[in-house]
């Protein structure tokens, strides 16, 4: 190919497409053959998007029309301040003070730390805090960190103060919230469609890495994290919150199946018998379920119920089935679970309060909610639930500690 006074060959490979609010960023690798003395450099425009190669270094990065890296805006969605912005590669800290206008004493002044992946279209949130950060209804955990893209909501701290990402070529001072959220003028707009991500039926493989379902504290190191590649597989790929989706699809833990649902054994149990109805639809948490879920939620009461009705033990033991109100996993899963609470894995309060208290939500209630309501709410304050004294859920009596709790509930085990 001859451009003037020199000659290249451009090989272009489609890497990942994904949405960034107002613009869609197409990653590609340019593999150019310049003849040295020719030059040394060249630069390619595709639509408004343009990529820069250096041919000493051969490398390349995003920057929009106007030559620059999109820009990365944190933004409150109740517009109590006006976006945030996260420089590309520079890590913020965040909580508790005058730039989020939080006043809240359960939010830390140091809650999270975000970093912002300015050419690959997400941020890395990690939890300072004490108090439970979370993304999308999954906790993310002291010391743990998640990635958050255009379309999911991050909330500082106890499901409150809700924040978006947004990545935008504009580079003029921050607009509110709600000025972002109205559609851009330009004519070249492309449109920001979301990847809801669908599971189909159980593939023939087994998972090579096994997370703890039903982790309410850190009593067990999370998967390692892997960083985010511009596919559907970077989406919290490697971290422990998504392995109700590894575990689903793994024969090994599978107990029944049909076309709506799977029903896996809890990887670690807490009781002796405890399972997971999770349906095949992609369905994040309670707070996306609407009335059309009703007639799936009743087919996961109907399997839980069966699964109870064959266990050997049910005649001597009881069995409740429900949701956590705050799941710390990703996907909406049924427990069905025995109320014996004989488990070496049931370790800490969180563990014990998580299932004997109003977080734990009755499958019957989530269906009359949504039978009623359209939607199920959680109550506010719910998280503080989990930090009630210990107490027997038969007798109600006050334990100091889960050793001493344990030791008691052995007076009613059945004999």
């Amino acid at each position: 190919m001859s451009m003037g006074s020199f000659r290249l060959r451009v090989t272009l490979e489609v890497i990942a497409l994904y949405s960034t609010g107002r613009c869609q960023y197409v990653r590609v690798c340019l593999l150019v053959d310049v003849h040295e003395e020719d030059c040394a450099s060249c630069a390619a425009v595709f639509n408004f998007q343009c990529f820069v190669f250096n041919y000493n270094t051969f490398s390349s990065r995003y920057i929009t029309s106007t030559g620059e890296m999109p820009v990365c805006l944190l933004v409150s969605e109740d517009d109590a301040h006006k976006p945030i912005q996260l420089h590309h590669q520079q890590s913020v800290t965040l909580g508790r003070g005058p730039e989020t206008k939080i006043k809240d004493k359960k939010c830390s002044r140091d809650q999270v730390e975000l970093r912002a992946d300015c050419n690959r279209g997400f941020i890395t949130v990690k939890q300072l805090g004490v108090n439970p950060t979370i993304v999308d209804d999954v906790v993310v955990g002291k010391g743990n960190q998640v990635t958050i893209k255009p379309g999911q909501r991050l909330y500082m701290v106890n499901q409150q103060y809700p924040y978006t990402v947004k990545f935008t070529e504009d580079t003029s001072t921050p607009r509110s919230a709600a000025d972002l959220r109205k559609p851009a003028k330009r004519a070249h707009q492309m449109s920001s469609e979301g990847n809801g991500e669908k599971i189909k039926s159980p593939a023939n493989k087994t998972s090579t890495s096994h997370t703890d379902h039903n982790r309410m504290s850190d009593d067990s190191p999370p998967a390692k994290k892997t960083q985010p590649s511009g596919s559907e597989k970077s989406e919290s790929a490697g971290h422990w919150s998504q392995g109700l989706k590894v575990s689903m699809q793994d024969p090994k833990m599978q107990v029944y199946k049909d076309d709506r649902v799977v029903v896996i054994k809890d990887k670690y149990p807490k009781a002796r018998y405890h399972w997971l109805v999770l349906p095949w639809d992609s369905i994040s948490s309670l707070k996306v379920l609407r009335s059309e879920h009703i007639e799936l939620l009743k087919h996961m009461q109907r399997v839980g119920d069966q699964m109870v009705q064959q266990c050997p033990d049910a005649h001597k033991l009881s069995f409740r089935l429900g949701y956590h109100a705050i799941p710390s996993m990703s996907h909406v899963h049924l427990h069905v679970i025995s109320q014996d609470f004989d488990s070496p894995c049931l370790k800490n309060k969180k563990h014990w309060n998580s299932f004997t208290t109003d977080y734990f939500v009755n499958s019957q209630d989530v269906i009359a909610m949504l039978e009623h309501d359209g939607k199920v709410t959680v109550k506010e304050g719910t998280s503080e639930l989990l930090k009630l004294p210990l107490r027997c859920h038969l007798c109600h009596k006050e334990q100091p500690t889960i050793p001493k709790l344990k030791e008691h509930l052995k007076t009613h085990l059945p004999s």
